[in-house]
């Protein structure tokens, strides 16, 4: 069976969340926008891991349009950190790149998906 792609990286990407979080809080003193990070960043996967179980293909495709709202908060949040001087470019760039090819994989999903809804 085939490895679940965006299962698999969103579940990472949350882990990544979760160390930033705590270089937020620990070294920086920053604790409300790395909290919103923190729910933002980890929301992700567990909405997806929550589409695995959806009632209808509807369903599936509601629960991954709220995970991908969730992707462009996270990516809002780190901007905002990044601009506020938070977070250096390197370590900015380097999450950047993940939420982004996160945001692309579930709007390709999300496309296909509705395709197929509207083909059946």
């Amino acid at each position: 069976m085939a490895d679940n792609i965006i299962k698999t990286k969103s579940f990472n990407f949350a882990l990544r969340i979760i160390k930033l979080f705590q270089f937020l809080k620990d070294d920086k003193k920053e604790y409300v926008l790395s909290k919103q990070l923190l729910r933002s960043g980890t929301a992700i996967g567990a909405l997806i891991r929550e589409s695995e179980q959806a009632e209808s293909k509807k369903d599936f495709i509601h629960k991954l349009a709220i995970a991908q709202k969730e992707a462009n908060e996270t990516d809002y949040w780190l901007e905002l950190l990044f601009q506020s001087n938070y977070l250096n470019e390197n370590q900015f760039q380097s999450i950047k790149s993940d939420i982004v090819e996160i945001n692309k994989i579930l709007a390709s999903i999300i496309i296909t998906s509705k395709q197929k809804l509207n083909t059946t």
